[in-house]
């Protein structure tokens, strides 16, 4: 043959190659005799290789990166911009907002969608407007699903109120708490003939402002033990605040004011007893309701039964505050001021010391206290003079020739006998020094055997609290402090007023006087209160 014709050598298979045929396939050598022939013509001897020589000799097998063969990708189009690098920082562009803020895309700039204001209107000075609101989209089928459920909304709405003023569950709830437990504690009268009941509540029906100051009422009583009605009583607050704002007569549209607005005065003005404020916060309230009352042709021209219960209500509150205060003193001291003629028989009164007539020397004494107290400013001695004494003399005749109103034997009859025995307390503490005596010993011995004989579950609890106070502050005997001090606690369970633990407070105050022998201080529980930083009633 030529030399340019291949040569094939036969495959020579090995002892070791015939066992593994199996395995592995024979090795064939190729070549062409140009390259098997040397320069001198000796044809180079080609030995065949076996399986372990192959693995052994074999190259290192190459990436895919290294061999530079790119990676396969899916199907599709081709990428408009080609992937980075592996390992290289991207560089972050900023494409076109489409979700910029209502400002910016008015005036055509570029918003870096900062919230709730972008910074670049921040940064311009100008008023960022909000993002608009994000709309999905919905099939034909979805916006006609959600059209129909609009619709069958609107036809099944809510029932109106029932009651104005009582549109919630919780509103529910503090009427019910009203009617069965705050109306309860605020007159001798717990049964069925509670004016609360009888007469206010029928008129809160027809008035939305007087029903929110009830409500006001029985939240700030429940929040005393659940706060969780904090924000129930603030909100009626506020409401009964915005019906009085713009009532007729305190706009100066009428003259005369009528029940409803008399009445939301001192409903507020309880609201502050209840919540237990310190800081004088009954005091508008309660001037509001005495500018309205001490009109004596306003007065005539109310329903008798009703307008009745609304002065009792506001001369017991007006003339006890009094008591507390040093600049606080009762319509009943102001000049060519008569009582109404509508005032019916004291034995029905809502509360005890008005109707009666006692109320008139309580105040009696206030005068009394006042004139004592300016001599003593003024440095002149002795402090009770004459003129004085003989005042003194007068109403202690007036306060003996006193005889209750009430059913003798029954409970409010021992209760006026308990304000007739602290009144009398109240005149000897403004006309004696302030010391230990037998007499005002045995005085306040017997105003606590009064209270001995009323129930601690009685309607009479209501109205206890101010001949307790001044019997503190006449207990000069440390073996009288404990039942008095039993009986401030009762009465707060009873009944849950804020004012309670006021009184208390102040009554421990006077003891600790009494005990380093502060005659001058301990007799003045008025500047006491006003140096504690307290403005409140004992109501």
């Amino acid at each position: 043959m030529s030399s340019g014709i291949s040569t094939i050598s036969g495959a020579n298979y090995s002892s070791s190659s015939a066992s593994s045929s199996t395995s592995s396939p024979p090795q064939i050598s190729i070549s062409s005799t140009e390259d098997q022939m040397s320069e001198n013509g000796v044809v180079t001897k080609i030995e065949d290789l076996g399986d372990e020589d192959m693995l052994n000799n074999a190259p290192p097998l190459l990436s895919p990166t290294e061999v530079g063969e790119p990676s396969k990708r899916g199907r599709g189009r081709p990428r408009k911009h080609p992937l980075p690098p592996f390992g290289a920082v991207q560089k972050v562009t900023k494409g076109r907002s489409k979700t910029g803020c209502i400002t910016c895309r008015r005036r055509k700039k570029k918003c870096d969608e900062t919230k709730p204001e972008c910074n670049n209107c921040i940064k311009n000075a100008v008023v960022c407007e909000g993002y608009p609101e994000k709309t999905y989209w919905q099939s034909g089928r979805q916006r006609a699903e959600g059209e129909c459920r609009s619709t069958w909304e609107l036809w099944f709405s809510e029932l109106p109120c029932l009651i104005d003023g009582i549109e919630t569950r919780i509103d529910r709830a503090l009427l019910d708490h009203f009617v069965r437990n705050v109306s309860r504690i605020l007159t001798l009268f717990n049964d069925s003939t509670n004016p609360f009941q009888e007469m206010l509540l029928p008129l809160a029906l027809q008035h939305r402002g007087l029903m929110h100051s009830l409500l006001c009422l029985s939240g700030s009583h429940l929040s005393n033990t659940d706060p969780t009605y904090s924000m129930a009583q603030h909100h009626h607050f506020g409401k009964a605040m915005e019906y009085l704002l713009n009532d007729p007569v305190l706009t100066g549209q009428i003259a005369i004011a009528g029940d409803p607005t008399i009445a939301t005065t001192l409903i507020l003005c309880l609201n502050s007893i209840c919540k237990g404020e310190t800081e004088g916060e009954y005091r508008p309230h309660l001037d509001a309701a005495r500018h309205m009352l001490s009109s004596a042709s306003s007065a005539e021209d109310r329903s008798n039964t009703f307008s009745n219960f609304l002065y009792e209500f506001f001369m017991y509150h007006d003339v006890i505050n009094s008591v507390t205060t040093l600049d606080r003193r009762p319509i009943l001291l102001m000049e060519n001021y008569t009582l109404p003629a509508f005032i019916i028989q004291p034995e029905a009164g809502a509360l005890l010391g008005v109707l009666d007539g006692l109320f008139g020397y309580l105040s009696k004494i206030t005068l009394l206290r006042d004139q004592i107290r300016t001599r003593k400013a003024n440095g002149e001695h002795p402090s009770v003079d004459y003129e004085v004494l003989s005042q003194a003399v007068a109403i202690d005749s007036e306060i003996r020739e006193w005889v209750p109103a009430q059913i003798p034997e029954s409970h409010r009859y021992t209760a006026a006998q308990l304000y007739r025995q602290s009144t009398w307390v109240y005149l000897y503490r403004t006309i004696m020094p302030s010391m230990a005596n037998p007499k005002i010993r045995l005085a306040v011995e017997e105003g606590l055997q009064y209270l001995r004989h009323l129930p601690e579950n009685s309607g009479t609890q209501s109205i206890l609290l101010m001949p307790l106070f001044i019997l503190g502050c006449a207990a000069f005997d440390s073996s009288q402090r404990p039942e008095i001090t039993r009986r401030f606690q009762g009465l707060h369970e009873y009944s849950g007023l804020g004012n309670i633990v006021t009184a208390h407070e102040v009554v421990k105050r006077i003891w600790e006087l009494m005990d380093q022998g502060d005659e001058e201080r301990s007799w003045d529980w008025e500047k006491i209160i006003k140096e504690m930083g307290y403005d409140f009633l004992v109501t």
